[in-house]
């Protein structure tokens, strides 16, 4: 029969083994501040982009998304009435309007008759005009300017420092989704992405099982130079592609600018990585499966439909991820390739547009990014849970 003393030991034991268990090692510790940083260097401008997507264009323009919960202080001009709008009240001639536009929530805060001084004057004190008068301003921008004798100027500005309030809409979504090319640019995107995704990847597959398993003369020197073209820079390479292209669609009688030539450009710059992922992770497969299909007698070609491929789908998940991520918001290959008319031009294209000659206009730019994300985002969560597996696989075994 245990004792109470014996309890206590068990107790004190598994204690003891749960502490060791939950103790973090130094280099543990590094790790999860690292990927916390990493967190957080990734959700807090993506968390600024989503709220300044939503703001009113207005407050966008003046301050930045951090104070988008916030009153600021901006200063502005207001035009005031002519002498045309001036009426006779007891002897004294009156002009009233309001320096703010129709359906404004800013309150006036100060205002001054000259734009070097906004501040002068407080709400509802008197101030005097220059064209003569006296006017005073109310917080909700209504102003009554009285004068002993006629106006008879043509036009007045005042000045004044408002506090805005915050604001969000979706208007700026509504502009974007409602831009005349937006709708064509978005078939476009996926007219390029779909079939540069699956040609790289179809094309790596086969290579990559050759490379892996399959013995030739050759082998050796052909993986050390798909690594090699991994540091290619594109743009070294573009233009030479292009030449090569365009004197090959003119020898056969075809057209340079079409969706084949980006396919292809897309495909050539995007096998290198595909085969290096693909041929180390199916290098990694078990030897032994391999073996008995062959004793079996299986061909090379059964062997990489029946088995390699099904078992590679991690791998290839991830390479297909990488590369619709990176067609899907290329802007320079889709130029160079295909043109920037209205019928091929793709989404990260007509977006570029539709910022205008000067890209001043952020309210389409934030919203603009959003909307070219949400494809994306749904393809790396639909494969998210193949996404590390088959990169780590891919990178730590090799044949």
């Amino acid at each position: 029969m245990a004792t109470i003393a014996d309890v206590q030991t068990t107790s004190a034991g598994a204690r003891s083994n749960w502490l060791s268990k939950v103790r973090v090692t130094p280099g543990r510790a590094v790790a999860h501040l690292a990927l916390l940083l990493l967190v957080v260097i990734w959700t807090v401008p993506t968390f600024g982009l989503l709220i300044s997507s939503v703001r009113d264009k207005d407050q966008l323009a003046v301050s930045g998304w951090w104070t988008s919960l916030t009153t600021v202080e901006r200063s502005s001009a207001g035009v005031l009435g002519t002498a045309e709008d001036q009426v006779e009240e007891g002897g004294q001639y009156v002009i009233r309007g309001n320096v703010l536009a129709e359906g404004s929530n800013e309150t006036i805060v100060s205002f001054g008759t000259s734009i070097n001084n906004p501040t002068e004057f407080s709400v509802g004190s008197p101030a005097q005009m220059r064209v003569g008068g006296e006017i005073i301003v109310s917080e909700d921008g209504s102003y009554v300017w009285t004068s002993p004798t006629a106006f008879e100027h043509d036009r007045v500005r005042l000045f004044y420092t408002s506090a805005v309030p915050p604001r969000f809409t979706l208007e700026n979504y509504t502009e974007v989704l409602t831009s005349a090319g937006i709708g064509r640019a978005f078939v476009n995107s996926f007219t390029v992405t779909v079939p540069a995704t699956i040609i790289p990847i179809l094309i790596a597959a086969f290579a990559a099982y050759a490379l892996a398993w399959m013995r030739f003369p050759g082998r050796t020197l052909l993986v050390a130079l798909m690594v090699g073209l991994l540091v290619v820079p594109l743009q070294m390479s573009l233009i030479p592609l292009l030449r090569m292209y365009n004197g090959i669609a003119t020898t056969f009688g075809g057209n340079s600018k079409t969706y084949l030539g980006i396919w292809l450009a897309h495909t050539a710059f995007g096998l290198p990585l595909a085969i290096y992922l693909l041929r180390n992770y199916m290098a990694g497969l078990p030897r032994e499966i391999m073996e008995s299909a062959r004793m079996d007698g299986a061909s090379h070609f059964q062997i990489f439909a029946t088995m390699v491929l099904p078992l590679s789908f991690p791998a290839l998940a991830s390479f297909a991820i990488f590369q619709f991520l990176w067609v899907w918001n290329d802007l320079l290959v889709a130029i160079v390739f295909l043109g920037q008319s209205s019928d091929e031009l793709v989404l990260t294209g007509q977006l570029r547009a539709l910022l205008g000659s000067r890209g001043d206009n952020w309210e389409i730019l934030t919203a603009g990014a959003f909307i070219s994300i949400i494809v994306p985002l749904i393809v790396f969560f639909s494969l998210q849970r193949y996404f590390v597996r088959g990169l780590l696989a891919g990178s730590v075994k090799g044949g």
